[in-house]
């Protein structure tokens, strides 16, 4: 299974793109889309529509996991981060993905085993479960994070034959 991991952000979008095989676990790509506030909100989510499209185009995922959004104190903030994820989540059904949504809670106990974890904590843990030479970008990180969590909730749902949605919500 090769799973996309996507941090979705108005500023800086995270991507991640892990692959499992029976229990070893393959880093493939990540990195970190930077729009330009200088840009139009129209142009902005155009960059992150056609980019996170090629990424998926370039590495044949399966699945894409995607952080849920969370509200914030400032409602402008929200809004925003809420069309950068809604355009990530375009992508990704224009381009054939199923999609399926983790809260950072969800996210943060998966990979660190403890819901409270700093990003820090996330990118170091990110690093030792793929085997990196170091440790990638905190956006980027978050999506590897996220990718890693469904990977983990899937293994879960198949040990115990249930389906593999019920750790996150899919969308389709």
């Amino acid at each position: 299974m090769r799973v996309i991991g996507i941090d979705p952000g108005l500023r800086n979008t995270g991507f991640g793109v892990v692959e499992v095989k029976d229990t070893k676990l393959t880093y493939l790509s990540s990195g970190v889309i930077s729009t330009s506030q200088h840009d139009s909100l129209p142009e902005r989510l155009k960059v992150i529509l056609d980019s996170i499209s090629s990424i998926i185009n370039d590495t044949k995922p399966q699945v894409a996991s995607i952080e849920k959004v969370f509200v914030n104190v400032n409602p402008q903030s929200t809004l925003l981060l809420g069309q950068a994820r809604g355009t990530t989540i375009s992508a990704c059904v224009l381009n054939n993905l199923s999609v399926v949504e983790y809260t950072a809670l969800q996210i943060k106990q998966s990979v660190v085993g403890y819901g409270h974890a700093d990003k820090l904590q996330i990118a170091k843990m990110t690093r030792y479960l793929l085997n990196l030479n170091g440790i990638p970008k905190q956006d980027a990180a978050d999506a590897l994070a996220a990718a890693l969590t469904h990977i983990h909730y899937t293994k879960i749902c198949s040990f115990f034959n249930m389906s593999s949605v019920r750790g996150g919500r899919l969308i389709q």
